[in-house]
């Protein structure tokens, strides 16, 4: 942490003008809590947007002055890291539907005065990339050098290279997949139903009464983890070590994995909202540029003029290098710029967050070349 940005300070910027989404409804006055790092040389050329995953937020690099707890991208952005803040200016917003102070669920509807709730619109990556486009707009930034993100970021990097080819040089997708799985929409729907059974959901409108359904959210956290880590990652950090020396034959937690993961449900169910929680897995399942194309991805990236570069990592097998490979292939068959670098890491979905020397190397020499 020695080379992390300190003092980093949280922004608000109020948007004008309304936001059209794809579920057919409307978003209006909406707040956008964000992070920037690094400065933006006199012709806005060297912005680099990046865009969080699921339990993402702006925190994404260095530190507030009233705690050390770095963001969660520290370990590539930075003064000298792989997204260099010496040389690139860094914008990292909340997207909207988060819970950390841009309009989302937990949000007060300006219209009614009242807490969204269950009533916030179902969004779509395509929403949240037309938002950041205005974003743009309102820090003066007409084409980002780069878009960067991991697995549910990294789609939005590759639906910016879609919608808006002109306003984007390079994309950076990292650990994701054209779309989800079988398997992994499976996954979001058992960590809903863990949520939605919570006796404290109360319909969504659990704020309205005071309650939370943190249960529930520690839960579909902890299935979450799961599927982040890989089997070698639980294997060598965890192996089948118990608390105590001995079993104790009940069901309190007795190994060490069992421990952790119940400890990583309730700090998240104490931080995160519910509401959000079940939004961010349905744009993640609704996710499919290639959908309004017959399925066929090639078709979907015709209009790209991005130079990309997809990133995988060897243990990862919610979004396999497999998958990454698919957008690869696709891209060639488009006759598109594209490069793409396979780390072995293993630390499974989360390899995304190490820095890795490789992964470094090549992510840096991407967005300097």
């Amino acid at each position: 942490m020695s080379n992390s940005i300190r003092n980093v300070e949280a922004k608000k910027l109020s948007l004008d003008g309304d936001l059209d989404l794809e579920c057919g409804q409307t978003l209006s006055n909406i707040d956008i809590v964000y992070e920037t790092y690094g400065d933006l040389n006199s012709e806005a050329s060297n912005a680099i947007l990046i865009c969080h995953a699921l339990s993402g937020n702006h925190h994404a690099a260095g530190t507030y002055d009233d705690e050390d707890r770095p963001g969660w991208w520290d370990s590539l952005i930075g003064p000298g890291k792989a997204i260099d803040t010496e040389k690139f200016f860094v914008v990292c917003p909340n997207n909207i539907g988060g819970c950390h102070g841009s309009t989302g669920p937990s949000s007060i509807n300006k219209e009614t005065n009242e807490t969204y709730g269950p009533d916030f619109p179902i969004i779509t990556v395509q929403d949240w990339v037309k938002c950041q486009s205005m974003i743009s707009d309102s820090l003066g930034i007409k084409i980002w050098h780069a878009v960067v993100g991991g697995s549910l970021g990294g789609m939005q990097a590759l639906e910016w290279s879609r919608l808006f080819p002109k306003r984007i040089k390079k994309a950076g997708i990292v650990a994701a997949a054209p779309k989800l799985s079988a398997q992994n929409i499976a996954f979001n729907e058992v960590a809903r139903q863990a949520i939605i059974n919570d006796p404290d959901f109360e319909s969504g409108r659990y704020l309205e009464k005071n309650k939370s359904p943190k249960k529930g959210l520690g839960l579909a956290r902890m299935i979450g983890h799961i599927t982040y880590l890989s089997e070698e990652a639980m294997r060598s950090k965890f192996g089948r070590e118990l608390k105590e020396d001995k079993l104790n034959f009940g069901f309190d937690a007795e190994f060490e994995i069992e421990s952790y993961l119940r400890y990583q449900g309730d700090v998240f169910s104490e931080s995160f909202d519910a509401n959000t929680y079940l939004l961010m897995t349905k744009i993640l399942d609704y996710f499919d540029p290639a959908e309004k194309f017959n399925g066929n991805l090639s078709m979907a990236f015709q209009e790209i003029e991005a130079q990309v570069m997809v990133i995988s990592f060897s243990t990862d097998w919610r979004f396999s290098p497999d998958r990454s490979k698919e957008i690869v292939n696709a891209l060639i068959e488009a006759k598109k710029n594209v490069s793409y670098l396979e780390i072995e890491s293993p630390h499974g979905h989360d390899s995304f967050l190490f820095a890795d020397k490789d992964y470094v190397n090549g992510l840096s020499s991407f967005l300097e070349n």
